[in-house]
């Protein structure tokens, strides 16, 4: 799927099970939230906490998409077209770092 079908196809659900959109301030701390659940997983699951019983069923890419569908409502509710805001991304990391990973030692 590409993102402006992506951006498109959430719109439409919005419209047809969500009534509107919730306003920008609350979609950023839904953010927030959704962010700090997947957090909260990675750092259980990869990092040196253990796991906790309800953590543990988790599905990784449920809390990834929940992230990107808030993510996704955002740049629908501020007119942001994240398929030219990505494309003109990739471009800055190229300029910036064209070498600078590739010169980093640290990464070798």
């Amino acid at each position: 799927m590409e993102l402006r079908e992506l951006q498109d196809e959430v719109d439409q659900w919005i419209k047809k099970y969500g009534v509107k959109y919730f306003g920008e301030l609350t979609n950023m701390a839904i953010l927030t939230e959704e962010v700090g659940e997947l957090a909260r997983i990675m750092a259980r699951r990869y990092g040196e906490q253990s796991e906790k019983e309800s953590d543990k069923g988790a599905d990784l890419g449920d809390e990834m998409a929940d992230v990107l569908w808030v993510l996704v409502c955002l740049a629908n509710q501020t007119g942001i077209d994240l398929e030219e805001a990505v494309r003109r991304n990739f471009e800055k990391k190229t300029a910036r770092d064209s070498s600078r990973h590739l010169d980093n030692d640290k990464l070798k």
